[in-house]
């Protein structure tokens, strides 16, 4: 077949056109058509696609996170048990409003009895915080470090929780030594004072 043969071809007239035009011709407008519906259809099914298997794996993580979670569920709700007895034996530990004069007593006996002048013993203001109220109480004595150690060792070892805060000591000029400390106990907070805390 000729160029001129394939210039006088009309679309009129399709079916005298000769059999390899018609194949040619069959397979461009086939290849159109499946370009065309790729490009509408497939294409945008293929993105689509690609967007679910991403969240597909994200929910997989998720999945395995929270199926981790299950798993250990017993022993975390066992650990949660333990945490929560170990609270209530650190809540035993802070005094009550009515035990707190007594816990006075008690820090200031262990002063004495390790030998200590005491030049200052100043109960502070409370101060509320989530469940228990912190009273900070100034302390200023006189002795060696030997002494204070005793005094902080049995402080510490009081049946109710002590803690000492800006220790200092600084030499007088008759050689004694002075300590200064303040000491915190802490009490919890009474159902009537939670509540007028707003807690």
């Amino acid at each position: 077949m000729t160029l001129a043969e394939l210039n006088n071809l009309s679309f009129d007239n399709i079916g005298s056109w000769p059999t390899p035009v018609k194949v040619v011709f069959i397979i461009i407008v086939c290849s159109a058509i499946l370009g065309l519906g790729y490009w509408k259809d497939i294409s945008v099914k293929q993105e689509e696609l690609r967007k679910v298997e991403v969240e597909e794996a994200d929910l997989k993580v998720t999945f395995e996170a929270r199926q981790k979670k299950a798993a250990n569920l017993e022993a975390l709700r066992q650990q949660l048990e333990d945490i929560k007895e170990t609270f209530g034996d650190l809540l035993k530990r802070l005094p009550n409003k009515t035990e707190v004069a007594a816990l006075l007593v008690d820090i200031s006996q262990q002063g004495l009895g390790a030998g200590l002048e005491f030049e200052l013993f100043k109960p502070g203001n409370e101060n509320p915080a989530d469940f228990y109220v912190e009273l900070p109480i100034q302390i200023t004595v006189v002795g060696d470090y030997h002494e204070f150690g005793n005094f902080i060792s049995g402080v510490s070892d009081l049946p109710r929780i002590v803690t000492n805060h800006n220790v200092k000591i600084v030499p007088r000029t008759d050689g004694q030594l002075v300590l200064n400390t303040t000491a915190k106990t802490y009490r919890y907070m009474d159902e009537d004072e939670e509540e007028g805390t707003g807690q």
